[in-house]
Formats: structure tokens, C-alpha cells, sequence
């Protein structure tokens, strides 16, 4: 039975799981992205989650129990400096994990695990989408109040435009 069992031990000691996980965390931090299995992409999240929270507070002691799990000095002052900037008034769910399609070689699931606050394509698909309301009849509501103004001046232009000049007279031709 597995009761109280949490961790998923990915079928590697537990040395070579912890050095597995520093790596992709540190990869993570540096390519805000990376590609790996599901399972691998769950495991991540739980590690470096905490990693992510323990950033915010910016003190010596911090730091050192940062570097203790991610062993690489550039990565550390990269989270401290901008990623922690980022993240500071988010309250958890720093990661984003997104299904791909399975490998081809042995058909495992993989996934995309990413930084949420460094993704720009969802902030600007939402911003396209609520510009993009229409009404019931079809046309667009922000752009039928203005072809509506548009259409009444340029009535009147064409209306004033004739009555203000004298009508042409034609020449005879051939006299």
C-alpha cells in the first residue's frame, strides 16, 4: 500500500533524482521554459515552487538554503534578481504546466513547464479577444456607434456640397 507516500521517486536513487531536479530547476530558471515528461514536469513543480516562494524574502540566509538546492551561483542572483521581481505579489502557482503530444520514440507524455509571469502569448490572446465583440446583428459594437456618426456627416457633406455651388451650365458643341 502506498499510504503517506507522496513523492514520485521517477525510478532514480534519490541522489540521482536530486540532481535531476536541481538541473531542470536551474534550467527552468535560466529558459523561463522547458520540455520534459509529465511525471518529470510534476515532480519540478513541486520542488521548485518552494524555491520560487523562498526568493521573494531577499536575505544571506535565503540564498544559502536556495544555492543548497539548486548548487549554481548565476542562477541563484537570476532568481533573486528577476524572478523574484516578478513574483512578488503572486501568491503561489508560479509554474505552468501544459500537455504536448506524446514522444515518438517511446510514446511518453510530455509536457511544457514554464514560468506564468513570463509568458506573453495568453496575456495578448485575452486582450484580442474582448476587442472582438459584436452584436447580435453581426457587426462589431465598438465600430457601429462610429459608421454611424460617419455616415450622417458625410450625408450632409453631399447634401451641402451641390447647394452651395451654381449648377454647371453645358456648352454647345460644334457651334
Amino acid at each position: 500500500m502506498r499510504h503517506g507516500k507522496k513523492h514520485n521517486h521517477l525510478g532514480r536513487t534519490t541522489s540521482h533524482r536530486k540532481a535531476m531536479l536541481a538541473n531542470m530547476a536551474s534550467s527552468l530558471i535560466l529558459h523561463k521554459r522547458i520540455s520534459t515528461t509529465l511525471a518529470k514536469a510534476k515532480a519540478l513543480r513541486v520542488y521548485v515552487e518552494p524555491i520560487i516562494t523562498k526568493s521573494k524574502n531577499d536575505t544571506t540566509h535565503s540564498r544559502r538554503t536556495v544555492f543548497s538546492y539548486l548548487q549554481d551561483k548565476e542562477v541563484v542572483t537570476i532568481l533573486f534578481r528577476e524572478i523574484a521581481e516578478k513574483v512578488a505579489n503572486r501568491p503561489g502557482g508560479y509554474t505552468r504546466i501544459i500537455k504536448l503530444n506524446n514522444r515518438q520514440g517511446d510514446n511518453a507524455e510530455m509536457a511544457l513547464i514554464e514560468l506564468v509571469d513570463y509568458n506573453e502569448v495568453y496575456g495578448k490572446d485575452v486582450e484580442a479577444k474582448e476587442e472582438k465583440k459584436t452584436t447580435r446583428r453581426g457587426r462589431s459594437k465598438a465600430t457601429a456607434a462610429p459608421k454611424a456618426a460617419d455616415a450622417n456627416a458625410e450625408v450632409t457633406e453631399e447634401v451641402a456640397a451641390p447647394a452651395d455651388e451654381a449648377p454647371a451650365t453645358e456648352e454647345p458643341k460644334g457651334e
